[in-house]
């Protein structure tokens, strides 16, 4: 058995690694001996593992997590200190607990960002790890108890444990972790960060430089974790993430930002089906990251580490002036395929739901999201239609709307339209939507409505002039408004 040295170097051993697992790719006797004693793929992680099990660990987590803390030691700096703050890191947009602020110099300049040395990339393992500590911290229960509770609970499906869940409080990472439990974990869930990264560019290693220099500028933001995905990679800060890194194309890379409150213009082109980006840089080489781009990025993490404003008082709700049903007649569907950017990732089985958050009607899970999409249509019907109640109010600015489909701020009231890929697992894969403003209806039209055997129909044509699925605030002649009796 190989032993440790006082102040191993992890990347060391993964070059080990990926020369273990190149051999064993190229036949090399010994070196296949090796990774079929762990596993009998003949992957990079398996290779990690069996590097791990040469040392003595069960696991190149374990091993990893070894070599972190000599290094610790040999730095001066207490483990358990490092671990208490490696704990604290929330995921994906999970909030803090607490008032989380951004370390680091935040002046660093772009130069001495280039040279650093770019944080370590965390696997899905290390991930599923810490979606097992949250589960613990937020419900008092461990993975086990929790996949006891699940097989006494039968769910026939996985659409029929995220709804069990949820009644209990369970969402997010930990509801994710638990379903894996339950039905298997995906093949990108077990692979190793490095295995993930070199899949991703395995057809286009030209532009992993790209993807490089960016991690090479991380150090100088601040507080990151670096978190590898099956098609991206996530930069994500003390709240949230604020960035990936997507290699889009065999040509092009593209940097999501997510910058609220900035549009689109210039080199800051809208982003779509980009993790939780809003924007996206092109980037074609490592040349392309200049001063403006690594501004961007700062800027980026800046707005996304700061802590939320605080909520403002709810505004009283309107008096009650009674319901109104409304009808949602689509026309021209888009189809069942579509690609919404020219070169972008395609989506197959598209179908088109209403978002709300009733559960007493046929409804799909939309992952990651609160709400349902009820009653999916396919992309390729001749038309499609869904009927909703509506509670109506009134105060001093007018007519105001509430009810499980209406979702939007007072003065942005809306019914939406969800479009998504459905692989047949029970969920509606979001890739866009599409809102039809209830404030824009005029109130001649209301007044009507409202009346007993009236109904409120909104026409909405389905396609866009590109022939994609229409999306965000429809405006007219794609959309209208007229009232109809029964």
């Amino acid at each position: 058995m190989s032993q440790l040295p006082d102040r191993p170097d992890v990347d060391q051993l993964r070059r080990q690694a990926r020369e273990l697992h190149r051999a064993a790719a190229d036949g090399d006797a010994g070196a296949l001996g090796r990774l079929r004693g762990v596993s009998d793929k003949i992957t990079l992680s398996a290779a990690q593992l069996a590097i791990a099990r040469d040392y003595g660990f069960p696991s190149w987590p374990r091993l990893k997590a070894e070599v972190d803390r000599r290094r610790a030691h040999a730095d001066g700096q207490p483990q358990g200190d490092r671990q208490a703050r490696d704990d604290a890191q929330p995921q994906g947009d999970a909030q803090p607990q607490g008032d989380a602020q951004p370390q680091g110099d935040h002046q660093a300049p772009a130069d001495e960002a280039a040279g650093a040395t770019p944080p370590p990339v965390k696997s899905w393992e290390e991930m599923r790890d810490r979606a097992a500590r949250l589960l613990l911290s937020r419900t008092g229960e461990d993975v086990q108890a929790w996949n006891r509770r699940v097989a006494e609970a039968g769910p026939a499906d996985e659409q029929s444990l995220r709804s069990w869940l949820a009644g209990h409080g369970v969402t997010g990472y930990s509801e994710a972790l638990l379903v894996w439990e339950r039905f298997g974990y995906p093949d990108f869930m077990t692979a190793g960060a490095d295995e993930l990264i070199e899949a991703q560019y395995a057809d286009r290693p030209q532009l992993r430089p790209v993807l490089d220099a960016v991690l090479a500028a991380v150090p100088a933001l601040g507080q990151v974790t670096v978190q590898t995905r099956k098609t991206l990679v996530s930069l994500v800060g003390p709240r949230r993430t604020f960035a990936v890194v997507q290699a889009t194309t065999k040509k092009r890379v593209d940097l999501g930002l997510r910058l609220d409150n900035e549009k689109p213009g210039g080199r800051l082109l809208a982003a779509r089906d980009i993790g939780a980006a809003n924007l996206r840089i092109p980037l074609a080489g490592p040349e392309d990251i200049d001063d403006q781009v690594l501004g961007l990025l700062r800027r980026a993490y800046d707005e996304n580490a700061a802590p939320p404003a605080p909520r403002r008082p709810a505004r009283r709700p309107a008096a009650v002036l009674g319901p109104m049903t409304v009808v949602i007649d689509g026309y021209d569907l888009p189809g069942l395929t579509c690609r919404p950017e020219p070169g972008g990732l395609g989506h197959r089985n598209v179908h088109v739901a209403l978002s709300g958050k009733v559960k007493d009607r046929h409804a799909l899970v939309v992952p990651d999201r609160p709400g349902l999409a009820i009653e999916p249509v396919p992309g390729d019907a001749e038309s499609a239609r869904w009927e909703v109640a509506v509670t109506v109010r009134r105060d001093a600015h007018g007519f105001d709307f509430s009810g499980p489909f209406v979702a939007g701020t007072r003065d942005d009231r809306s019914l939406g339209l969800a479009w998504g890929d459905v692989p047949g697992d029970g969920t509606l894969q979001l890739f866009r939507g599409a809102k039809l403003r209830l404030v824009d209806v005029d109130p001649a039209l209301i007044e009507e409505a409202m009346q007993p055997g009236h109904r409120l129909v909104a026409r909405i044509r389905l396609t866009d002039p590109r022939g994609n699925p229409v999306c965000a605030r429809v405006h007219p002649p794609a959309l209208t408004w007229s009232v109809v009796s029964a």
